[in-house]
């Protein structure tokens, strides 16, 4: 879904369904479904969307052109496009096991390559460049400095990697790493830090607003800091986590919200991080607590639970009250059951702040 920025530059709004699609071709095409069904239920012409590929998917998408041009004739049938994919994500199965490559790893820079070769194929015609996300480097806990060494060549051949694709394609695809709570980017510091030594010309930052809440900045204050280190917010994905100023009268309804074998993070602004929701319930750390756990952008939890509402609010209106937008794509992701009424309400919110409506949207280039 296009939308107009006052400057006349588009911004790209794309809808992720979490539940995963299957590991082979037949399986993502009948994912796609899902998506058409969506897009007949907002009424617009066009839907965008964003993919999670699994790596042995990727790996045999990237080699056979044949399979991606029937992707791609597929995702154009259903009035649906695609400018990003999503790389976040690596285990098959779904459920991120320790041993999943971390960005000291080549599997992780061989499948992101994959991702952006069969990105350039799946691009709108008038399109010419795209995004793909990653991870934020890996987990904190085991970082050590012979993975920070290994990352840093490693990232130096995505770039070198990046810059083929442009130049066999034509088409640009920029890699968004995702900070999250625990892992080696997480709070802007870090972030900063990294892209220090990184090409900040085809390497960015992917927010995801329920991750940036769950580390207590101050979102406005975090995208300056980034700008003013000439890092790139290539996505955004409008997103709110679960809050709870006061825990221990809130257990019952926090209760609720822990789901066995999908762990919810739990921040405190003291910096205090627990694994799991249902382990900072026995353990009580001191509150105000938030939970990374994906509020509906159109509900409210029960009370005494709040979502952090008002952290993707600021976030938005800093990226698209300038000159120019502060960043090119921007994602919502939900179930399937709850797509439509949220990706409305999404719009709306981008509306209120002046982004046009999709048919008054010119093409990206």
């Amino acid at each position: 879904m296009r939308l107009r920025h006052h400057s006349g530059r588009v911004v790209h709004l794309s809808h992720g369904i979490n539940e995963r699609p299957a590991r082979d071709l037949p399986a993502v095409v009948e994912h796609l479904d899902v998506y058409a069904a969506v897009r007949d239920q907002l009424a617009v012409e066009t839907l965008g969307v964003s993919l999670w590929l699994p790596p042995t998917l990727a790996a045999a998408l990237a080699i056979d052109t044949r399979s991606r041009t029937r992707l791609r004739a597929e995702i154009a049938a259903r009035g649906l496009e695609i400018v990003t994919l999503s790389g976040v994500a690596y285990a098959e199965g779904g459920d991120e096991a320790p041993e999943v490559p971390d960005w000291s790893s080549p599997a992780r820079l061989e499948y992101t390559l994959d991702l952006a070769r069969i990105l350039t194929d799946l691009l709108p015609e008038d399109a010419v460049r795209g995004a793909v996300t990653t991870t934020g480097l890996g987990p904190r806990d085991g970082w050590d400095e012979g993975k920070g060494r290994a990352s840093a060549r490693i990232l130096s051949r995505l770039s070198a990697g990046l810059a083929e694709v442009a130049w066999s394609t034509g088409r640009a695809v920029r890699v968004g790493f995702q900070p999250e709570p625990g892992f080696v980017l997480d709070d802007t510091a870090s972030i900063v830090e990294a892209f220090g030594r990184l090409d900040r010309e085809r390497l960015g930052v992917s927010l995801d607003l329920c991750n940036l809440a769950c580390t207590w900045q101050d979102p406005a204050a975090a995208l300056v800091q980034f700008a003013a280190a000439g890092i790139s917010v290539i996505r955004v994905r409008i997103a709110a986590a679960l809050e709870a100023t006061q825990p221990v009268a809130a257990a019952a309804a926090l209760r609720g919200y822990v789901a066995p074998g999908h762990p919810h993070q739990v921040t405190n602004p003291a910096g205090e991080r627990v694994a799991d929701l249902s382990q900072a319930l026995d353990d009580l750390p001191p509150g105000p607590w938030r939970v990374r756990c994906h509020v509906p952008l159109h509900s409210t939890p029960p009370a005494p639970l709040t979502a952090t509402t008002k952290v993707w609010q600021s976030a938005l209106r800093h990226l698209t009250g300038g000159e120019h937008p502060g960043t090119e794509y921007l994602a919502v992701e939900s179930s399937a059951e709850g797509a439509s009424a949220e990706i409305a309400y999404a719009k709306s919110a981008l509306g209120e702040l002046g982004l046009s409506p999709p048919a008054e949207a010119c093409a990206a280039r």
